[in-house]
């Protein structure tokens, strides 16, 4: 296929090489980030969309990815599948799917899971919203940058699951760094406790493969200083997401919130910002039980 990509960062980047070297002719437009190797560079959006079969965009938030759409649907052509990448807010990716049917094109909001890594050795799994036609359109690319894609309905459908996904996944990183710290206080080798919880029924994702006790399990960003494979601010972002939505359709989701409280705490007035997000771990060790 001709693709357009726009957004080559940490997560854009690697997916976009990914495409272009499985033979697929991709340009790229980034006003910052160097082009991946194969890609084309485009001075600007809207060139990198001209012609192309499938525009895949990936953005830090929802105001850009209108705005950037703004630019895109007019360049399209008919028929072509406006495809984004990006964890935005739903009614952000509803609007621009609506906009982009309205042009006569196909839209899908696809955000991932598997961060940069999954990134980069093409394992990411994708949580799409859109229509069934579009989806089959674009599920070639999907199975290139990633192992799995899922179909979650219609447009929204994609951002929703992902927003539910993380909030899950804040909520179950802090359980698992405050168990490991009440381990250490309470002389339980934290080694021990992994054998035991990675093996019955406190297992989850973070302790068993993604584990924020160094030298714990599978290598992780905790063996390696806490440099991010997924930043703190980002699991802010996202539990900011769940929460919005959760005021939207009137949910009630007191852990995602109080998840969404300590993230804040700990980005905004801590020193979270720029490392991973389970460094919370390292946090709950300096502090005491009313702080």
């Amino acid at each position: 296929m001709k693709i357009g990509f726009i957004g080559l960062g940490n997560m854009g980047g690697p997916m976009a090489r990914n495409l272009a070297a499985a033979g697929h002719e991709v340009a790229g437009f980034d006003p910052v980030a160097p082009m991946p190797q194969g890609v084309t560079a485009t001075p600007d959006a809207a060139t990198a969309a001209r012609g192309a079969d499938v525009v895949i965009t990936m953005l830090p938030d929802g105001a850009i990815l209108r705005r950037v759409a703004g630019d895109l649907i007019p360049a399209m052509a008919s028929g072509a599948v406006l495809c984004d990448c990006s964890t935005v807010d739903v009614e952000s990716a509803r609007a621009v799917a609506a906009q982009a049917v309205a042009a006569g094109l196909g839209a899908l909001d696809a955000p991932v899971s598997g961060g940069i890594s999954g990134a980069a050795a093409g394992t990411l799994t994708f949580m799409v919203g859109g229509s069934d036609a579009d989806f089959a359109k674009v599920q070639p690319l999907f199975q290139i940058m990633g192992q799995k894609a899922v179909h979650c309905g219609d447009s929204g459908a994609g951002q929703a699951a992902k927003i539910c996904n993380n909030m899950i996944l804040g909520v179950t990183m802090i359980a698992t760094c405050e168990a490991f710290s009440l381990a250490d206080r309470l002389g339980l080798d934290r080694g021990r406790l992994f054998d035991v919880v990675s093996t019955s029924s406190g297992s989850s994702w973070t302790m068993n493969t993604y584990c924020p006790a160094p030298g714990v399990g599978p290598q992780s960003p905790a063996d390696n200083g806490y440099k991010p494979g997924f930043a703190a601010e980002l699991m802010l972002k996202d539990l900011r997401l769940s929460q919005q939505a959760a005021e939207a359709a009137d949910a009630p989701t007191p852990m995602g919130e109080l998840a969404a409280a300590l993230y804040a705490r700990f980005v905004e007035d801590e020193d979270g910002r720029g490392k991973d997000f389970s460094a919370m771990l390292p946090r709950f060790e300096g502090l005491h039980r009313r702080d």
